[in-house]
This record gives C-alpha cells, sequence and structure tokens, in this order.
C-alpha cells in the first residue's frame, strides 16, 4: 500500500497541476448516483452528463449542474468536453461511469488531461478490460484460470468448433458493448445443442459485427459462485481493495445485475486479480470478477469492469468510499490502507423483490432466508434519507424505459 501510495503522489506531483475543485461524471446511472453522493457529501462540486434514458444521478441534490451527453460523434463530444473546461470546468475531475464513456475517455486520454483530472489508464491499457477478446488470452498468458472461450471467424468456423470442440451448454456474448439491442442488453445468450447455437448465432451477427461474437463455455451456478476483487489502483498496485460475492442477480445463471451483494473474504482471488492489474499497470477503479467453479473447485476469470461498478456503494458503507478516494488521490493527497468490513450488504429492492419471488416460488429460497439477508448492516442503492429525489424516480423511470423498449422491440 505504502509503495502505491508514493507512487500516485509521485505521478501527481509530475503533472504540476492545480488539484481539481471539482468532479465531471460522465453519466446519469445509480453508479454515477453513488459517485456524486459521495463526493457532494464532501462539498466537492459536481457536475453530471446524463446519457440516455438514465438520469437518476442528475435527481440528486448533490449535482451542482446537470447537461446531456451529445449523440453526434466522438468530435462531437470530444469539442463538447473540452468546451465544458472553458465553461468552469477546467481541471475537475472526469469520472466516467460506463463502459463506453470510460472507453471514449481512454481514447482521447492525451486531449482531455490538458483539461482535466482523468481517472481511467489510457486505451493501451483500458482496451485489454474493454474487449473481451484481449482479456482472455491476456489472463491465459498470465496462468489464470478463465472459462473455455472462442472467436469463430464465421457461421462455418462456428459449425467446425461445434463438431470438434464445443461441449454444452455455452453462451454467445459480445466482446464488449458498444450498442444497446437484445444481445448487448441481455449480456449473453445460453444456448444447448448445436442447432441453438448456429441460430442464434445468426442472430447475433444481425445485432453486432461478427468479429466480436465470443462462444463461452457456461459455468454452472447463479451469482452465490460469482466473486469480485474490487480496487483503486496506482500502476498495477492497489491502493484500496475489497472483495464481495454478487449472491443475488438479474437474470441468475449470468446476470446481467447485482441485486444483492455482500463484503466476503475470498481470498482465492486476491492473488490472480493484482496478479492480471499489476501486468497492466492499472491505474484507476476497476472490478475483477470470477466464478467459481463446482466442477474443478477453480475460481476463473469473467470481466474486468475499468470503471464505477453497480455497487460500489457499498463498499463505503464497509469503509472503503471509493469515488472519494479516487478523488483524493486526483489531488495528490495521501491515500492511507484501508480495511473492509465482511458481512455488510448491498441491494437494489426495485430488480431484488422479482429475483427473490421467482426464487421462493421455485423453492431455492425461503422467506426466512430472504428476511435473514435483510439483517445486517445494509446499504441501499437508491434510496436515501440526505437525498429522497432519486429515489422517488426511479420507479418511474423504470417504468418508463420498460414502456420504450417493449415499444421498439428490444430486450428489457
Amino acid at each position: 500500500m505504502a509503495v502505491a501510495d508514493a507512487l500516485w503522489r509521485a505521478g501527481a506531483a509530475r503533472a504540476a497541476k492545480p488539484a481539481p475543485a471539482g468532479a465531471l461524471v460522465l453519466g446519469g446511472d445509480y453508479r454515477a448516483l453513488g459517485v456524486v453522493r459521495s463526493l457532494g457529501r464532501r462539498g466537492v462540486p459536481v457536475w453530471v452528463i446524463r446519457d440516455g434514458d438514465d438520469a437518476l444521478a442528475a435527481r440528486s441534490r448533490f449535482a451542482r449542474r446537470r447537461l446531456d451527453w451529445p449523440r453526434s460523434g466522438a468530435a462531437a463530444q470530444l469539442a463538447f468536453l473540452l468546451g465544458l473546461a472553458d465553461a468552469g470546468a477546467d481541471g475537475f475531475a472526469l469520472i466516467p461511469s460506463g463502459d463506453e464513456t470510460a472507453a471514449f475517455v481512454a481514447r482521447h486520454h492525451a486531449a482531455l488531461s490538458v483539461r482535466y483530472a482523468v481517472t481511467v489508464p489510457p486505451w493501451a491499457t483500458m482496451r485489454f478490460a474493454y474487449d473481451k477478446r484481449l482479456t482472455y488470452p491476456l489472463a491465459t498468458a498470465l496462468g489464470l484460470d478463465a472459462p473455455w472461450t472462442a472467436s469463430p471467424r464465421d457461421r462455418a468456423d462456428l459449425a467446425d468448433l461445434a463438431a470438434r470442440e464445443i461441449r454444452f451448454p455455452v453462451v454467445i456474448k459480445p466482446a464488449f458493448k458498444e450498442t444497446f439491442n437484445r444481445l448487448t442488453a441481455a449480456k449473453a445468450w445460453r444456448v444447448d445443442d448445436r442447432a441453438a447455437l448456429l441460430r442464434r448465432y445468426d442472430e447475433a451477427c444481425a445485432l453486432v459485427a461478427p468479429e466480436t461474437i465470443m462462444i463461452q463455455e457456461l459455468i454452472p451456478g447463479g451469482g452465490e459462485a460469482q466473486f469480485s476483487y474490487a480496487a483503486l489502483c496506482a500502476d498495477g498496485e492497489p491502493v484500496a481493495a475489497l472483495t464481495a460475492r454478487r449472491t443475488r442477480q438479474y437474470p441468475p445463471d449470468f446476470g446481467r445485475a447485482s441485486t444483492y451483494v455482500e463484503t466476503v473474504d475470498r481470498p482465492q482471488i486476491e492473488a490472480p486479480a493484482r496478479a492480471l492489474l499489476r501486468e497492466l499497470g492499472w491505474t484507476g477503479l476497476v472490478e475483477v470478477e470470477f466464478k467459481h467453479d463446482p466442477r474443478d473447485g477453480r475460481h476463473k476469470l469473467l470481466d474486468v469492469n475499468p470503471r464505477v461498478w453497480g455497487w460500489h456503494t457499498l463498499c463505503g458503507r464497509a469503509g472503503v468510499d471509493f469515488p472519494y478516494l479516487l478523488w483524493r488521490v486526483a489531488r495528490g493527497e495521501p491515500v492511507r490502507p484501508v480495511t473492509a468490513r465482511p458481512g455488510v450488504a448491498w441491494v437494489r429492492t426495485t430488480t431484488d423483490l422479482p429475483v427473490v419471488a421467482r426464487e421462493v416460488l421455485a423453492r431455492r429460497m425461503s422467506v426466512r432466508t430472504y428476511a435473514r439477508s435483510l439483517g445486517g448492516p445494509r446499504e441501499g442503492a437508491i434510496l436515501a434519507r440526505d437525498d429522497l429525489r432519486p429515489g422517488l424516480w426511479e420507479v418511474p423511470q423504470l417504468v418508463s424505459v420498460l414502456a420504450r423498449r417493449l415499444a421498439g422491440g428490444d430486450a428489457v
């Protein structure tokens, strides 16, 4: 920890810039909301850039300014951010909350670093987390366990793989989620036989570029088998870190969203996660996801999320407030080692209740077990006594988004 602290402070000193006076948060979803609240409660001026349907962060009373992300291409978006620097955000910490905005900032790292304290690594590093076609080969080269994964060149290549190598069930998944559609919204499609694989592959090719489609073995188990190493790093070394379990998620098998997460001690994932981050020389926030495979007892790498993750507000309740720590290191301030408390939970009630109902009806969970999970220290995803408006707007927003997507024929 002391080494990482020294590295980060040395980098800040080399930059020779004034310390950020505020933060510009790219995104308006509940991930961004957690960042806005963490900084706003400490008096940090925060501007929110809304992107698409989600606007919960912009509803927060801690958001000083609210603006809309332009949809007219990368050049216009870069000009928009540089213009905001001229309009009062010069030197702000730039904090993206989604994969695409993180990738955008990474790709324009040099230009944006002139006017902002950029909190994600440059594209040369970011791409290994953003594009899973790079993530898994790197993990394998480092000796990390990962699911069997293939990237077929075309349909004929996939048919050959199905005949020779593929053991069902598998999932079809995109290497990254650049656009919203049925596949990227679902995160992955399960297939159980060759005919379904070829049919779903054809569907996927109509939605994303064929070269970005990946076939991956499906590791048995739900969220209870999925674990995360969350960290704030400097040059590949953790400044602060904790481990958590994604106990409930939606959908249950390879959930696209956490609904109930709790801090746990899981030392088995620390060494492989740190090896990966050290190899990348990662600087900034990151969540490395693993899934415990009951067939061989190994923890296998699933994803690397190169920005704030959905349940990051849990970490603050457990003693590791990542957005505020990120803010401090962006200012060149020392960050002392902190230890997370195990057994602290996070829940997003609006999405957790349907998951629980499904599990109870299927007799995979008892009402008593669910009630016990709500005891002890717990952090809500949206509701907050000192910031009521996002909680009041969550359900109407979900209904509105659901209605639009159903009308457009998109997955929900």
